[in-house]
């Protein structure tokens, strides 16, 4: 006789919608995509997809990052941080890698120390 075994859900992310404006602060273990507004910071313990139409005003914590949306604020990656094409910061980036795409828009400041991104991801959920 077989062994029947429940199949693990994908990994999927927390979606919040092009459209939707939220102020506060957001919690996540798992991967968030944002394609709406957020005012206030987000921390997740995984990745954070800021979509074409989104936007942050506050901070991010995270693991990972894709921003191709608007961000006003610090960001602190653990890992990687990629600017989007369509990306426009204002504010400070800490991470370990960024990698940037022709037409990505940063005012501010960036720091590339892998203890200060760990830090940040120490931050993550603390």
């Amino acid at each position: 006789m077989g062994k029947n075994t429940i199949p693990e859900p994908p990994q999927s992310a927390n979606l919040i919608q092009a459209g939707t404006f939220i102020t506060g602060d957001i919690e996540s273990n798992g991967n968030m995509r944002i394609d709406g507004n957020l005012k206030g910071t987000i921390s997740t313990g995984g990745k954070i997809i800021l979509g074409s139409t989104g936007s942050i005003d506050g901070d991010i914590i995270c693991v990972n990052a894709d921003i191709e949306g608007r961000v006003n604020g610090t960001i602190k990656v653990k890992d990687l941080l990629s600017l989007k094409s369509t990306a426009a910061i204002t504010g400070e980036i800490y991470t370990d890698k960024l990698a940037i795409e022709p037409g990505a828009r940063f005012t501010g400041t960036c720091t590339m120390d892998q203890r200060q991104a760990e830090s940040a991801g120490n931050e993550t959920l603390a």
